[in-house]
């Protein structure tokens, strides 16, 4: 990726985190936060990636309810950002803490119990 579009990447992130933050209550949709930002090279295209620490209910409930206020929230993303085109916006669930949670906790396991020693 060229420095513009990281700045670009990494402006989009802050933004939707506040977004996040003032329009989606956390008793409603858990714990939500923006993992990653990527732009295509025009920046015309963000893919957003969000965490949410919760249950799968409360995911499914969260993707559906970014997908009904996509406008909205791309067009709060525009007044906040300074370019000649707001981009485009698409939400993808970020599993990566689920998936290091699932390798800790059988780590853990491995620890507990110390294999059997045949003599």
């Amino acid at each position: 990726m060229s420095v513009r579009t990281e700045r670009v990447a990494s402006l989009v992130k802050q933004l939707m985190s506040e977004i996040i933050q003032q329009n989606f209550r956390m008793e409603e949709f858990g714990l939500v936060t923006v993992t990653e930002v990527r732009m295509s090279p025009d920046l015309k295209i963000a893919k957003i990636f969000v965490s949410v620490f919760g249950d799968e209910e409360k995911k499914k409930k969260l993707l559906a309810h970014l997908a009904v206020e996509k406008g909205a929230i791309r067009s709060q993303l525009g007044r906040g950002m300074n370019l000649k085109f707001t981009p485009a916006i698409s939400f993808y669930l970020d599993a990566s803490l689920d998936y290091a949670m699932k390798i800790e906790d059988l780590l853990n396991k491995i620890h507990k119990d110390p294999p059997e020693r045949k003599e």
